[in-house]
């Protein structure tokens, strides 16, 4: 599918899910969908995407395949400039603070990731890069950690959450901001 498309499609998706409160557009290939809504590294301004997530305990996981090219999408260099992001599920909004999934838990997630959607298979044997996998964290305040300490989830730069977690910046792709 071409960019110019995809983006297209994507628009649709994002404004009937957004207007019907998710009761249209709330799954596609069998699994929800939700919106992700981060902040332009270059401009500053909100954009937001239809993704499918998975739950992975407390987290959301969502995929940067972009249909398996080899550039990272858009969302997730976004998201390697500013972690804190937004996700709508159905009519309800969370803000959130994304994270790459360190090795050890891609090795157990991805299996569940392929068996979701077996396209993520197909995805990944169309590209050099590995697909990122992105836990995203509730961003509300962990009652067990002092606000304003380093582990404070609120705090987008706290060493769970700061952007060198999510890893070195990649290629430009989808949606460039």
């Amino acid at each position: 599918m071409r960019d110019r498309t995809a983006k297209a499609l994507s628009t649709l998706h994002t404004m009937l899910y957004r207007a019907s409160h998710g009761r249209i557009g709330r799954r596609l290939v069998d699994n929800d969908m939700l919106l992700l809504t981060t902040v332009g590294r270059h401009t500053g301004r909100r954009h937001t995407v239809p993704l499918l997530y998975l739950r992975h305990g407390d987290d959301l996981i969502v995929i940067a395949s972009w249909g398996g090219r080899d550039d990272h999408p858009e969302w997730y260099r976004n998201l390697l400039a500013q972690p804190r992001c937004t996700v709508q599920i159905l009519g309800k909004r969370h803000e959130v603070i994304a994270e790459t999934a360190p090795p050890e838990v891609r090795s157990v997630v991805w299996p569940e990731v392929e068996a979701a959607y077996s396209g993520y298979r197909v995805y990944q044997s169309r590209t050099n890069r590995e697909i990122p996998i992105v836990l995203l964290h509730p961003a509300g305040p962990d009652p067990l950690v002092p606000p304003g300490t380093k582990g404070d989830r609120r705090d987008a730069t706290s060493s769970r959450s700061g952007p060198s977690a999510l890893g070195p910046l990649p290629k430009k792709g989808h949606g460039e901001e």
